[in-house]
């Protein structure tokens, strides 16, 4: 037996205002379309922004349903918008922002586990990673270099591939 230590380096802004200029408007575009989310069950709102090689902005944000399986996240309305109106344009980074109706969202929140493996399978597709900026209502922003920093055990193709 031996063990494997798994490690991950995350950069932390204190707040919108350190981003880079680019960044930074490509977060603002996430709070704004956060905004209009469909979120009458949870009252939790998510808006997401990607930014492709080609300078195309594509945003999205999370429709619920009230048979709750059937909803979909910010992050994949955007990253699969992206994919149908933009097939094989790959997609430099993605900007998230989180609020609630019922609560104020003061920390980062990083995307769920079903949109961090949605992400990877684009990322690994375009064979160049995505950098990944997280924040709640306001305050710390915080980077990934990679999908894969979120999710370090990927499951992919080559996964499949050895079946």
């Amino acid at each position: 037996m031996k063990k494997l230590e798994i490690t991950t380096t995350l950069t932390v802004f204190d707040s919108l205002d350190e981003l880079p200029t680019e960044v930074r408007e490509l977060m603002v575009k996430a709070v704004n379309v956060r905004k209009n989310a469909y979120a009458p069950y949870s009252k939790f709102r998510v808006g997401a922004a990607l930014v492709l090689e080609n300078d195309e902005v594509v945003v999205g944000n999370n429709q619920e349903n009230a048979v709750f399986p059937s909803g979909l996240c910010a992050e994949r309305v955007a990253i699969y918008q992206a994919g149908a109106l933009y097939p094989n344009i790959s997609i430099k980074m993605m900007a998230i922002s989180a609020s609630s109706d019922a609560f104020n969202v003061l920390t980062p929140t990083p995307p769920c586990g079903a949109c961090r493996q949605s992400m990877f399978e684009y990322e690994e597709n375009q064979k160049a990673p995505i950098a990944l900026y997280f924040m709640g209502e306001t305050g710390k922003v915080v980077k990934a270099d990679s999908i894969k920093d979120l999710l370090p055990l990927t499951f992919g193709k080559a996964t499949l591939n050895n079946i």
